[in-house]
């Protein structure tokens, strides 16, 4: 089987708008490395958007969603729960970062645990606003794309959306917005569009993921903290691609002390099997009726097997402090080479191991280069990687390695990764 036939079968079956990056079609995969149905070998460098941070198929995942599977699939934890979704509602509650007893709340993706965060929100505060920032990404539905700060292609031809959404600015010293803009947009947002009072909660990502991989500093998060505590607003913090050890933390809003009111997770949750969650302060997240909150397949118990497994492997493996090793190696690496292209490579941006080049013209945060962009990305494949890209204007490549990937196999990823730039630029 060849990948353009696949590629072709797909297109005739497939809905236009479910697009697909690579028409590489994987047969297996094995921790950082990827096999296509032509025997061709990837090293990837993007996990799924940020899901197996534990490598593909660890032994421990695979073993534990088995055994789960063999004894039953589903029952629905709203009609008859199971010990493995109770187990992982404890130590999810015991890993939030804060001293507020929590409660947890399981559903299926990340949008879905972004809607049940505002859906809570509002049921505590009873408040209707919702402010999220520009640049920023909390999935596709339809109130997940209205806290989505970015047109093209997630909102364009999908409107009307809800209403009581507001956006301020993010900060981004390289853009030219400061913290105090940002603080500020929200303040005006209070005057010119929403009251306060009517304000039911923030959104914020600790580090913007489709918006860039642009990171909130701790003194921001900690002001957005005491702007909330002012007004009675509820502070989110959407960890759906910084969570499970990414950042160099378990949570990276651990970084500025902040306790957030609720938390999304999901993406390396459970090393590749479906599952989200919210994690919040239990008096807050008690604020809805029975009923209120849940959904079919919400606290899968083979996900939640696999789930247990990661963060087993997250503590056992050590994948914290490697993820700040991964990240250092491949930042030094990439700021090598932005020595010797100024002009064109405007910023690295690390934290942990989310790592991002952003890519402009001149040297010049005005002109962002989503044409080389593309052509790295389209060309990754010819040089045995898999990469993503990002940003507002699509001009940042970003780095998603598994926190298990080998040293070797890191450093041959980043020998091609060099080639490969230096061609493009």
């Amino acid at each position: 089987m060849l990948n353009s036939e696949l590629q072709q079968r797909k297109q005739a079956v497939f809905a236009r708008g479910q697009g697909n990056l690579y028409p590489v079609y994987v047969e297996r995969a094995r921790n950082a490395e990827v096999w296509d149905v032509e025997g061709n070998r990837y090293i990837d460098l993007g996990t799924g958007i940020a899901v197996c941070n534990t490598g593909h198929a660890h032994p421990r995942v695979v073993a534990a969603a088995q055994e789960q599977l063999g004894l039953f699939s589903h029952t629905c934890v709203m009609i008859n729960p199971y010990k493995v979704a109770v187990e992982l509602a404890e130590r999810l509650t015991r890993l939030a970062p804060g001293p507020s007893a929590k409660k947890a709340l399981f559903v299926t993706t990340g949008a879905e645990a972004v809607e049940n965060c505002i859906k809570i929100a509002r049921a505590h505060t009873g408040r209707r606003g919702v402010i999220a920032f520009s640049g920023g990404f909390h999935g596709r539905t339809n109130l997940a794309m209205a806290l989505t700060g970015k047109v093209a292609p997630y909102k364009h031809l999908f409107g009307p959306f809800p209403a009581d959404i507001y956006h301020a600015p993010f900060p981004i010293a390289s853009h030219g917005v400061s913290e105090q803009d940002a603080l500020q947009g929200v303040k005006t947002i209070f005057k010119a569009s929403i009251a306060a009072s009517d304000v039911a909660a923030i959104i914020v990502e600790p580090v913007q993921g489709e918006g860039g991989f642009y990171a909130a500093s701790p003194a921001f998060l900690q002001a957005l903290r005491k702007l909330c505590d002012e007004h009675g607003i509820l502070l989110i913090a959407d960890e759906i691609q910084t969570g499970f050890g990414r950042t160099g933390r378990m949570f990276c809003c651990e970084y500025s002390g902040v306790e957030p009111d609720l938390m999304t997770m999901a993406k390396g949750i459970a090393g590749g099997l479906p599952i989200a969650a919210v994690v919040g302060k239990a008096d807050i997240m008690d604020g809805c009726l029975p009923g209120g909150l849940g959904g079919t397949y919400g606290g899968s118990p083979v996900a939640c097997a696999a789930a247990l497994a990661v963060l087993d492997i997250i503590e056992e493996e050590g994948l914290v402090a490697r993820a700040n090793e991964i990240g250092e190696q491949v930042a030094a690496r990439l700021r090598a080479l932005q020595q010797d292209f100024d002009d064109r490579i405007l910023e690295v941006r690390q934290v942990g191991a989310m790592i991002a080049l952003e890519l402009v013209r001149d040297g010049d945060p005005e002109k962002p280069d989503a044409e080389t962009t593309q052509k790295v990305i389209s060309r990754a494949a010819e040089h045995g990687l898999i990469l993503l890209a990002c940003g507002y204007y699509g001009n940042v490549i970003r780095l998603l390695p598994a926190l298990t990937i080998e040293t070797a196999i890191l450093d041959e990823a980043l020998d091609q990764l060099d080639i490969l730039l230096r061609a493009a630029l």
